[in-house]
């Protein structure tokens, strides 16, 4: 669903992938609460402190993978990738460069 969603916006994609493995819900079946900071929500780990409010009054529920893939978007067109800085390791790792051997060649990387 993120995959298809953020179709035009890949970045989000790997986002989702390093702040929670694409997952809306814990094994329990209650929302995604973060390992370091609890009042991140949900597949896109939105916190509900500082953005609850304003997801709210845009009529985008958090809690929901809709809403919380919505609230995203909104936030994504208004700071770019700014609030999901501290993933910025996982998602944003350099392109490879120089050269492998695949199968007895050498192939340059990109």
């Amino acid at each position: 669903m993120v995959s298809e969603y953020f179709a035009d916006i890949p970045d989000l994609v790997d986002v989702a992938r390093c702040e929670s493995r694409f997952r809306q819900f814990d094994k329990n079946g209650r929302v995604l609460r973060g390992a370091v900071n609890k009042s991140d929500i949900g597949v896109m780990q939105i916190n509900e402190y500082y953005h609850g409010e304003k997801a709210e009054e845009l009529g985008h529920d958090i809690y929901t993978i809709e809403g919380n893939l919505a609230y995203a978007r909104f936030l994504y067109d208004r700071e770019g990738l700014t609030p999901w800085l501290s993933s910025s390791k996982c998602w944003n790792l350099p392109a490879a460069t120089g050269t492998a051997q695949v199968g007895g060649n050498e192939l340059a990387l990109r």
